[in-house]
């Protein structure tokens, strides 16, 4: 039974480490993303006042027109949303190129981004860290008992 115990254990320490790993791959990859959007706005900078549709969850719907009249919603909602309500009226920044890609609210930048996602690789490994270490714990303590069973008992004479 102790064999089935260590493996399954070892496999909850490899679970927990690759959960943690993927966390921290994927928020590292937000701010890139992040930085890649800041620098496309960046480099064809058109400014807009838009229009707040829509404030959900995951993501806050804009619109807002071009200098050339074309009424523009970028799909994903606009960059560093935080603080705004439905109607509201605000200044934005886009990417002349490709306005329905990527616009950000004015003066928001990637570095908004760094304290949610820092918080959020420090919480991961604050809980998987301690984990991770009593799980290699209790493997460590499993194979001791099994060396100790297999040991065999040498009669005194």
């Amino acid at each position: 039974m102790t064999v089935k115990r260590e493996r399954a254990r070892r496999t909850g320490w490899f679970v927990v480490l690759g959960v943690a790993s993927l966390l921290t791959v994927m928020c590292v990859s937000l701010l890139f993303a992040a930085i890649r959007n800041d620098n496309a706005i960046e480099s064809h900078l058109g400014t807009a006042t838009a229009t707040v549709e829509s404030v959900a969850f995951d993501r806050t719907i804009i619109q807002f027109a071009s200098p050339d009249g074309i009424v523009h919603s970028p799909t994903n909602g606009v960059l560093y949303p935080s603080g705004l309500a439905a109607g509201q009226l605000v200044a934005i920044e886009y990417d002349t190129t490709n306005p329905d890609r990527a616009a950000r609210v004015a003066g928001r930048t990637a570095t908004l981004t760094l304290l949610p996602l820092g918080t959020t690789i420090l919480f991961t490994w604050l809980v998987a860290g301690p984990l991770m270490w009593w799980l290699r714990r209790l493997i460590k303590r499993d194979r001791a008992a099994r060396a100790e069973e297999s040991v065999p008992e040498v009669p005194v004479a």
